[in-house]
């Protein structure tokens, strides 16, 4: 008789989910990710992501580490003449603080913090466009302990990159692409003049554009596609590689990346939740593995566009840019996140966040991917009075619900 022998994943792959604030920090955390990453008030390429100051992240720090995750601070940005002055007094405060890596691409800020914050990891950016394993080799040489790849790597690449190379190996898994070689672009520069790779990108790929075909000889012009189609687009779709876990974590991906610093605690709730229900999944018994649609479904939920698997498995065609008529997606509103509940009454206490009322049909999801959906019946302000709406920002009502729910549990419905 004999014995089949069934795989182990000695090692799970981080799920590195992005954190704009504190308050987006805090729900990544509680929705599954094993680390975040963050920006300061310096050396960033998202100047508008709701950078964090030293005190923040502190709170943020100490939060992390009642859950055993870490945060990680992107100091990304291609530094001019000047740009590097207090980078030494920036990667000390951070060390001190117990940042748990930063993330950078430019040399100049690599050898400062090396040189001037001994002890604080580096992680090198994906603006760095590393895209071989002797790249990788190179940057191990030079003191760091991961690479963020280039979104622009295949599969068979990052297989091969394993092979050669014991540096940890970060991928982005779900988020934005961009249509510029690894986000280094100067679009913005030229037509906003807000430099992309300092922090001020407008993003300006993402803008609408006309084609147009000049007829010289009748002294006119028409758009080409209409208003129906988009005949000309920079704009490429969205990745996400839910269906691939088994793929990444074979190939011996160490952390997972989801993309997303200027988006909402709605989008950083759920992308972190899927994943880490799939890879969770995934490592406990891989050769029983099923892929359960439903995670995909989730996904839809807070997508702003079409989804695709990016390089992975081949380059992107005209199919993976937003050509043409859009796909129609199912919207869902974040309406509001859970502060108490208690089991006797069976009343939840919410915060409100979008415009809800008796007769919605709503959806409650929390972490470990629970779901389930119910009608509004009653709703009761502050003073206990009986109303039909929740109209106002941030207000606090109360509901019966079917179902007991936890603090930070969220509720959206359908628009």
């Amino acid at each position: 008789m004999t014995t089949i022998e069934k795989r182990v994943i000695t090692k799970k792959p981080e799920v590195l989910a992005p954190a704009g604030t504190l308050e987006k920090l805090k729900t990544a955390i509680r929705y599954g990710a094993d680390a975040v990453f963050i920006g300061g008030n310096a050396y960033g390429l998202r100047s508008r992501a709701g950078n964090f100051t030293y005190e923040q992240m502190e709170e943020g720090v100490e939060f992390a580490k009642h859950f055993n995750a870490k945060v990680y601070v992107a100091a990304n940005m291609v530094a001019h003449e000047g740009d590097a002055e207090g980078a030494g007094d920036f990667f000390r405060t951070l060390r001190d603080i117990g940042i748990d890596a930063v993330i950078v691409s430019d040399p100049a800020l690599i050898e400062i913090c090396a040189m001037e914050a001994e002890g604080l990891p580096i992680h090198l950016s994906t603006q760095a466009s590393a895209t071989n394993y002797e790249t990788l080799n190179f940057w191990k040489e030079e003191g760091l302990e991961r690479v963020v790849l280039a979104r622009e790597v295949s599969m068979d690449e990052i297989k091969e990159i394993r092979q050669k190379t014991d540096l940890e190996i970060e991928a982005f898994i779900h988020g934005a692409m961009c249509i510029s070689y690894s986000g280094r672009c100067t679009l913005s520069n030229h037509m906003a003049d807000r430099d992309a790779n300092r922090g001020g990108c407008t993003q300006s790929c993402r803008w609408k554009y006309g084609l147009f075909e000049i007829d010289e000889a009748a002294g006119r012009s028409s758009m080409l596609g209409g208003e129906e189609e988009e005949a000309f687009s920079m704009s490429a779709v969205d990745m996400a590689m839910i269906r691939s876990i088994p793929d990444l974590v074979e190939n011996g991906v160490d952390s997972l990346k989801i993309e997303g610093r200027m988006k909402s605690i709605h989008y950083v709730s759920t992308v972190a939740n899927v994943y880490r229900r799939a890879i969770d999944t995934y490592c406990a018994d891989p050769d029983n593995y099923v892929f359960n649609p439903e995670w995909e479904d989730e996904l839809w939920k807070v997508a702003q566009r079409e989804l695709s698997s990016g390089f992975y498995y081949g380059v992107p065609s005209e199919q993976e840019q937003l050509f043409g008529k859009p796909r129609k997606i199912p919207a869902y509103s974040f309406i509001g996140q859970v502060l108490d509940y208690d089991d006797e009454t069976k009343i939840a206490v919410i915060q409100q966040r979008n415009n809800f009322g008796i007769g919605d049909q709503i959806e409650f999801y929390g972490p470990n991917f629970s779901h389930f959906e119910q009608t509004i019946e009653e709703l009761w302000n502050e003073k206990d009075e009986s109303i039909d709406r929740a109209p106002n920002a941030m207000m606090t009502v109360k509901m019966r619900v079917s179902q007991p729910v936890k603090p930070f549990d969220m509720m959206r419905k359908q628009r």
